[in-house]
């Protein structure tokens, strides 16, 4: 006997291709696509322009989408459960879908969900695609979770992948369900999105997909730490609201020429959360204390978040992040590292920094890589340090990164863009002295680490 009516919650898989939750809710005779507003989350820090001005074009990309399958989005606003439930009553839903998720707001949100739909007599199937492997799929002999990268890495490239699901062709909506509206971009949140940031939703995500495995995955290995150049995918905010498939991805990139360094970074993001899923503290409090007692320092901290440190890979970095809502990988771990251990700031106050900017900010993926480049995470060497002089050596030879970001620097030629302190006529450019030697901040960095 056939499902006559299925519910399913768009959280943070905002697209119909390989969407195994929407799938099998498109199984039922009649399939009622919903996504609720969360007024929990869009009343806290957490509805930072860039993730919100992202996330509402992707619902109106998503319901466009769903059109075409003669479907549409139903919109809500309010508390997730009580408006799902209401949903589900009008409509006389059978079933609900949702993507499973591993935080711990959504975990709280999903039994919540479970115990509401038991005591109405509803069907509550949690599914995969917010990763490639589930948290708990792999695991080591005795631990709940991999506590280091390679291990996790050997075993997850190991084991089975789920099938992937194609988009469903036709969905048959209830024409008597109000549909809801999106309300207009500055009734969701406080603040204006970064000027640059790319437009969200499942039509432009497929897009960049396209064109990074048409131009640039053969030579990602080679191109991904290249600052100036676009050698990585671009697809972090695409793959952290769901627009596309890490499924699909990584089967795409394991069989294409040079795929594999990109896999591995797949692969990163699936450890991050299954050690979130067994340590949902992960946001919060250190995976490995270290006995920090970081510097209070309002003064340095400012420096770093407005990009006036003196050190220009630095402020390239965190001018990138305000002007696009994104940052390079590389300059991500630079700026992290000269945080925490040149200026021993608590890693939290970047995180949460780089949360209020980031278009791809998730929790899992945020506070795993600060912890990591804090030496309180996952990292089998805590106490390294990465000068930023040497990583703009390496990875900005001709420091095109740094004066796209810093015109300050534009007239510095050759090598002294590196170290503009140094050179003469310094004093005649709108440019800070480092706030801290480099060389004595890491020798006191661990002094204190080592006591």
């Amino acid at each position: 006997m056939s499902t006559k009516t299925a519910v399913v919650l768009f959280t943070r898989d905002l697209r119909v291709t390989d969407n195994p939750a929407l799938w099998a809710a498109s199984r039922a005779e009649r399939t009622v696509p919903l996504f609720v507003l969360d007024e929990a989350i869009l009343g806290s820090r957490f509805a930072a322009p860039n993730r919100v001005a992202y996330m509402r074009e992707a619902l109106v990309d998503l319901d466009g989408r769903l059109k075409a399958m003669d479907g549409r989005l139903f919109l809500r606003r309010g508390q997730v459960v009580e408006e799902v439930m209401k949903v589900a009553r009008e409509c006389g839903a059978e079933e609900l879908h949702i993507a499973a998720d591993w935080s711990a707001y959504a975990r709280r949100r999903e039994e919540r969900l479970q115990a509401a739909c038991e005591e109405a007599g509803i069907g509550l199937t949690a599914h995969p695609g917010v990763t490639i492997l589930d948290p708990g799929a792999v695991t080591p002999t005795g631990g709940a979770h991999f506590k280091v990268f390679s291990p996790y890495q050997r075993a997850w490239s190991g084991a089975p992948w789920r099938e992937a699901v194609g988009a469903p062709r036709k969905l048959s909506v209830p024409a008597d369900l109000a549909a809801g509206e999106l309300p207009a971009l500055e009734k969701l949140t406080d603040g204006t999105p970064s000027p640059d940031r790319p437009p969200g939703g499942e039509t432009e995500a497929r897009k960049r997909m396209q064109a990074f495995f048409r131009d640039r995955i053969a030579n990602y290995d080679d191109g991904h730490d290249d600052l100036p150049n676009k050698g990585t995918s671009h697809l972090s905010a695409d793959i952290r609201w769901g627009c596309v498939s890490p499924l699909e991805l990584a089967v795409e990139a394991r069989e294409a020429r040079g795929g594999g360094p990109f896999v591995r970074q797949l692969c990163w993001r699936d450890f991050h959360h299954q050690v979130l899923a067994d340590f949902p503290e992960l946001p919060r409090r250190d995976y490995r204390p270290r006995g920090d007692r970081w510097s209070r320092s309002e003064k340095v901290f400012e420096a770093w978040r407005e990009g006036r440190t003196g050190y220009p890979l630095v402020d390239a970095g965190m001018r990138q992040l305000a002007a696009e809502g994104y940052m390079h990988n590389r300059a991500r771990m630079t700026v992290g590292s000269f945080l925490t251990k040149d200026l021993y700031v608590d890693w939290r106050k970047g995180a949460w920094h780089f949360w209020d900017l980031l278009c791809d900010g998730e929790i899992a993926n945020n506070a795993g890589n600060w912890q990591w480049i804090a030496g309180t995470g996952n990292d089998t060497r805590p106490n390294r340090v990465m000068s930023p002089v040497r990583q703009a050596e390496r990875f900005d030879p001709d420091g095109i990164y740094v004066r796209r970001w810093v015109p300050e620097l534009e007239s510095v030629r050759g090598r002294a863009i590196f170290r503009p302190w140094l050179m003469e006529g310094f004093e005649a450019l709108d440019y800070p002295e480092p706030i801290v030697d480099h060389d004595d901040a890491v020798a006191e960095f661990r002094t204190r680490r080592e006591a």
